[in-house]
């Protein structure tokens, strides 16, 4: 039924389309079976509506290609708390002026948008550029966080997607963090880095690559009872990620190793952090 799947919410074209006339419109919002809610666009049976509805009738009150966008998509995808306003993004060659909504402009690409729980919206990463611009490093960081945990895209995926973007405000802030969180080290540069760190902390040079307690390792040092993981790129790992290197590290516990894990951004961005934990595993060895 189609204001079920709207959030009972429906517009006066829809309901002409399906046979209604104006007169049985203006019947029904006489005794209460429709209660306006923007100009042409009405909740059925109740005015109260959950925060999907208001969505939908936002949408449906800016008229056609409307999708709701920026904060309000940020909070349908569930990446950032209540929204303060409604918003919403039309084509640019139209002029609605809805009362109670923040609408936007710009020419939308199909790929830009999508259905979720039947509201048209902007997909995750378009959602991500576009309330770039008006928060925080950390409040961003936070967003693509929760988007990473949701598994509505992840922060590799987002810089792919942002490739083809251009003109939009929250992308140079977008892209800086992307490329300290998402940047990929090749093997030898990984090994290079970490490498100095180690020595830096005076550990003796590492065997890379061999295979412990049914694991392959990327550090290992035999004499010291000391294992080192380097974490891939994604902010959050899938449960079943998690799981395989809760085991790997369980396992190397119970042999009696130290196991130890750094991401690829604490080598890169934060050696001093990584020099001062190994040291610290070095003395804590040597007693």
């Amino acid at each position: 039924m189609l204001v079920r799947r709207q959030h009972w919410v429906v517009s006066r074209a829809q309901l002409l389309d399906h046979g209604l006339s104006s007169r049985a419109i203006a019947h029904r919002l006489a005794s209460g079976r429709l209660h306006r809610l923007h100009a042409g666009v009405y909740a059925v049976g109740r005015p109260a509506l959950a925060r999907a509805g208001e969505f939908m009738a936002a949408v449906l009150a800016c008229g056609e290609g409307a999708v709701l966008s920026h904060g309000s998509a940020a909070e349908l995808w569930g990446i950032r708390p209540r929204a303060p306003r409604l918003e919403v993004t039309i084509p640019a060659h139209r002029r609605p002026r809805p009362e109670g909504i923040t609408v936007h402009r710009r020419s939308i690409a199909a790929s830009d948008d999508t259905l979720y729980r039947a509201v048209p919206v902007t997909n995750p990463a378009c959602t991500l550029v576009d309330i770039a611009k008006d928060l925080s490093v950390a409040q961003v960081e936070r967003a693509v966080n929760e988007a990473d945990r949701l598994d509505l895209i992840d922060p590799e995926a987002l810089r792919d997607a942002l490739d083809g973007t251009r003109g939009r405000r929250g992308l140079p802030k977008l892209r800086r963090i992307l490329d300290r969180h998402t940047f990929t080290l090749t093997d030898s540069e990984l090994e290079r880095q970490f490498k100095a760190i180690a020595t830096a902390a005076g550990l003796p040079l590492p065997q890379t690559g061999e295979k412990v307690n049914g694991f392959k390792v990327d550090f290992y040092w035999p004499d010291l009872g000391l294992v080192v993981e380097t974490d891939g790129l994604r902010y959050h790992r899938t449960a079943a990620q998690q799981a395989v290197a809760l085991r790997r590290d369980q396992a190397h516990w119970r042999s009696g190793l130290l196991p130890l894990r750094f991401s690829h951004d604490q080598v890169a961005h934060e050696s001093d952090d990584v020099r001062d934990a190994l040291a610290d595993a070095v003395r804590r060895l040597d007693r």
